[in-house]
């Protein structure tokens, strides 16, 4: 009876520890495009910066979205940049070795095509 209370006690925590391990950190940039940039040399800039992301220390494992409205009232804003890690630590990893190198020069790159003045971090569970 024991060995059965504690296996059911032990499945009970493990479903509800399973979200505290799958969540995901999101960082959502909202950018006005340049007027004179092209969707084109957003997307470039965007590469170029998340190739330069992925050799700082814990942003190998970074993903990056563009996202265009296709139909929206958006306000100032023209595009959003979604960068993705698969934890909240490994946000925090990239973060602390953020600055300097490759970054400032691909910051530097991505500010000549937009810019990007608000921003929020978001934990992402999934529903299964």
């Amino acid at each position: 009876m024991k060995l059965t209370m504690r296996l059911m006690l032990v499945s009970i925590l493990v479903i509800f520890a399973a979200p505290a391990f799958s969540e995901t950190a999101s960082h959502l940039y909202k950018c006005e495009q340049d007027e004179d940039a092209s969707d084109a040399q957003v997307l470039a800039a965007a590469s170029q910066w998340l190739h330069a992301a992925r050799g700082v220390k814990g942003g190998k494992n970074l993903e990056v979205k563009i996202h265009f409205p296709i139909a929206a009232m958006v306000g100032e804003t023209d595009f959003l940049m979604v960068v993705t890690t698969p934890s909240l630590s490994e946000w925090g990893e990239f973060m602390d070795h953020y600055e300097g190198g490759s970054m400032a020069e691909a910051d530097k790159k991505f500010e000549h095509i937009a810019d990007c003045p608000d921003s929020a971090l978001w934990e992402s569970i999934e529903i299964k």
